[in-house]
């Protein structure tokens, strides 16, 4: 019987020779250009199985067969920011009552909580409030580590970075140092959404530019502080603005090596205020499947020699979905997150949370191996058989760690400024 990748090379000779020239030259571990990367997303019929065939390989051989994730939490303290960007349906006006501001305490809290449940990982991200004292990100960060030494803190997209800088009056640099130094182990590659200015400038005004994003992105890793890699597809952009984005990721990757992962995210359209209040012309609702596997093993192809790991969202996808982008080129089934607040407010109807045995079951369903690896891709512990349970597998109602809709709502977290009098 022959293996998949002997099938897709006897494919290769029957396929449309530009999509077959490029998918050889990938399977031979050459660089795929830009915009042979959009040339990719036109693969239909014999040539899309053939495409994800050729991915699957690609992680095959890069990382084997062992699926990762990660036990974390997002504490996500504030909705309330000073940005209206056209996608998010996460934050809040100042002025609205559904602005709501964790208190340290509270952020330690769940933290505390999450390492008791096997956490390893704390993502702490928040919305930009206005009057923000320069200090905050630095103070929450010292506040979690004199409570947890051992926890990631995996904390402060490009966004944040920039906003806390100005605040502080510093360079980007400095304020980096500083988080650094307040116990920051890593920052999330977000806020790219898709690294094309005039398409930042429509969907996402006044947000930061391409060239902030990647100054603070090249900073961290020059200092040592690791990141992810994101993009938003989905909505407004083009197959070669996506191809562009993974070039340019590829670029920087080329450069610092400080990128952990890739991951894809598809635009949540159903409560994204550009979409409901018809704000940007020819807006789409979402990437649909077949686009969501495209973009996936595309993903893998242009960057397999850079970035090793590329990680599936289960909740922008579901985890079916998830489950058949690890046979598209994905390794990585990202985090439990317990307490996943963003896509949720968009409208993804996944849940916060995922526990680790249902990981390990979907992972295991496939033929692959599960393992839980640490935010640095570290591996913990890899499952040859589910004979163990983790703390949070044992919680009967997930309820206990609270909700997005449930937090919007509660009084004593209600957010406060100087600019409501």
């Amino acid at each position: 019987m022959k293996t998949g990748f002997e099938m897709a090379d006897s494919l290769l000779k029957s396929a449309d020779p530009l999509i077959a020239g490029i998918l050889d030259r990938a399977m031979s571990d050459k660089e795929i250009t830009v915009p042979e990367a959009t040339d990719l997303f036109q693969a239909r019929g014999v040539e899309f199985h053939l495409l994800t065939m050729v991915a699957d390989e690609l992680r095959r051989r890069r990382v084997g067969d062992v699926v990762t994730y990660v036990v974390n939490r997002n504490i996500n303290f504030t909705n309330v920011c000073i940005k209206q960007c056209g996608f998010c349906a996460f934050s809040r006006d100042f002025r609205e009552e559904e602005g709501y501001f964790l208190p340290v305490e509270e952020i330690t809290r769940r933290a505390r909580e999450a390492k008791e449940m096997g956490a390893t990982e704390v993502c702490v991200q928040a919305g930009l409030p206005p009057d923000m004292e320069g200090t905050t990100y630095e103070n929450i960060c010292r506040a979690i580590k004199r409570e947890i030494p051992d926890i990631h803190i995996h904390g402060f997209s490009p966004e944040e970075v920039l906003y806390g800088a100005s605040r502080s009056e510093v360079s980007i640099e400095e304020y980096l140092k500083r988080l650094k130094d307040a116990g920051v182990n890593s920052i999330p590659g977000t806020a790219a959404e898709i690294l094309s200015q005039p398409l930042r400038d429509k969907i996402s005004p006044g947000r930061i530019t391409v060239k902030k994003w990647i100054e603070v992105i090249k900073t961290a890793h020059r200092l040592g502080l690791p990141s992810t890699a994101t993009m938003m597809f989905g909505h407004l952009e083009t197959h070669e603005d996506r191809a562009r984005h993974l070039g340019l990721v590829r670029d920087i990757q080329r450069e610092t090596r400080g990128f952990t992962e890739f991951v894809p995210l598809n635009f949540i359209h159903s409560e994204a205020p550009m979409f409901k209040e018809r704000l940007v012309e020819g807006l789409r609702n979402g990437a649909d499947g077949r686009d969501v596997i495209l973009t996936h093993a595309i993903s893998r192809l242009v960057l397999n020699n850079h970035i090793d790991n590329l990680q599936t969202s289960w909740v922008k996808e579901g985890a079916n979905m998830s489950q058949l982008l690890l046979k598209c080129g994905a390794n990585d089934f990202g985090g439990t997150l317990i307490n996943e607040s963003i896509s949720t407010a968009a409208g993804a109807g996944h849940g916060q949370m995922i526990r680790p045995g249902k990981i390990r079951r979907l992972v295991r369903e496939i033929g692959r191996i599960p393992a839980q690896r640490t935010t640095k891709y570290g591996i913990l512990r890899v499952f040859e058989s589910d004979t163990e349970d983790d703390a949070l597998d044992g919680v009967q109602d997930a309820s206990r760690f609270g909700s997005y809709q449930e937090l919007i709502r509660l009084d004593k977290y209600r957010f406060k400024s100087n600019r409501r009098n």
